[in-house]
């Protein structure tokens, strides 16, 4: 491209405000507008944060020729709806996690992209991190051999029932919050989509899911295990059991926040073989995250470095078959 992608934020949330922090020193990206539902609230943002145009509507950032690509980190139950209106009016969108509340969604969404020749990615940050890229390089290549079973746990405390995560008609949760994380881990390292999904929750009394625990089958034979709360203290593990050996990481968004910039393995199946502690870089992932999409709207989808359209499927379906089958006592089939 000729310029900085020039991307327009849709909403003034506070995640809004750490995209904004960690993207203002790239010079692949530029943060060109902010749009609220007020222009108020909009030129408010656009101020704290030195946004050169605020706009009063999301409809006016959409038609608005200055703006390439749309960031969307308005509350899960809006990211479909205005991630396609924004496809439509021709911008590329990074769209925060999770991509839709269902798979139904998720594909709706990239019918829009390929309709308006546009690209559509889910963000999640820890994918665009070294440590991540290391792990789903040393699985696929066999260090451990053929994996046999995976963990991914994620839990962050949250209650006051005034937060978007704990409103029911918000599409609120942990499954959808930090779950979406956990499950995304499993499906990129897994390579295939869950077969069975069956699934035990507790509920806050705003409705929303607190905690979640659920076991996913494949047909493969692979079994995975992921775990999402709100009632636990901060934690973030993924274990990846091979029949060769184990790696173990916390595949953070942006360390060292939340933990050390490292990963473990284990190259052998006894108590004695060594386990190895491998550094890596740090790096905030939003700009990490950002400066790929930049890459790949100039240079095209394989500079991406974040989940696949057929990743981002079928974790929406996986994560409303948790949501399903925790409210059923059920298993469910995908």
């Amino acid at each position: 491209m000729a310029h900085p992608l020039r991307i327009g934020i849709l909403g003034a949330a506070d995640i809004a405000k750490q995209f904004v922090k960690a993207v203002a020193t790239s010079p692949l990206v530029t943060v060109a507008g902010v749009a609220s539902r007020s222009q108020a609230k909009a030129e408010a943002f656009a101020r704290e944060h030195g946004i050169a145009v605020a706009f009063g509507s999301y409809d006016a950032m959409l038609t608005d020729k200055n703006i390439d690509a749309i960031y969307n980190p308005l509350p899960n139950s809006l990211h479909a709806a205005w991630s396609i209106r924004a496809c439509e009016a021709g911008k590329h969108v990074l769209c925060e996690k999770p991509l839709a509340v269902s798979e139904l969604e998720a594909r709706s969404m990239f019918e829009a992209a390929r309709r308006g020749k546009v690209l559509l990615y889910e963000g999640y940050p820890y994918l665009a991190q070294p440590m991540t890229r290391d792990v789903r390089r040393l699985v696929a290549d066999g260090a451990i051999g053929r994996p046999q079973i995976i963990r991914a746990t994620f839990g962050v405390p949250f209650s006051d029932p005034t937060n978007i995560r704990m409103i029911t008609d918000l599409a609120g949760g942990a499954v959808m919050d930090a779950g979406s994380y956990a499950v995304s881990f499993v499906r990129v390292i897994a390579g295939e989509r869950p077969s069975r999904v069956t699934a035990v929750a507790q509920y806050a009394e705003t409705g929303v899911d607190k905690t979640a625990v659920a076991t996913l089958e494949f047909k493969s034979g692979l079994l995975a295990q992921v775990s999402a709360s709100f009632a636990t203290g901060y934690h973030r593990h993924g274990h990846v059991m091979g029949d060769k050996g184990y790696i173990e990481t916390m595949y953070l968004n942006h360390p060292p926040l939340g933990g050390a910039t490292s990963y473990q393995i284990r190259r052998g199946t006894t108590a004695a073989s060594p386990i190895d502690t491998v550094p890596v870089p740090e790096g905030n992932g939003f700009l990490l995250e950002a400066e790929s999409f930049a890459r790949a709207v100039s240079g095209g989808a394989p500079h991406w470095t974040g989940a696949t359209d057929a990743e981002s499927v079928d974790i929406a379906a996986t994560l409303a078959a948790i949501l399903e089958s925790a409210r059923t006592k059920r298993p469910v089939d995908l």
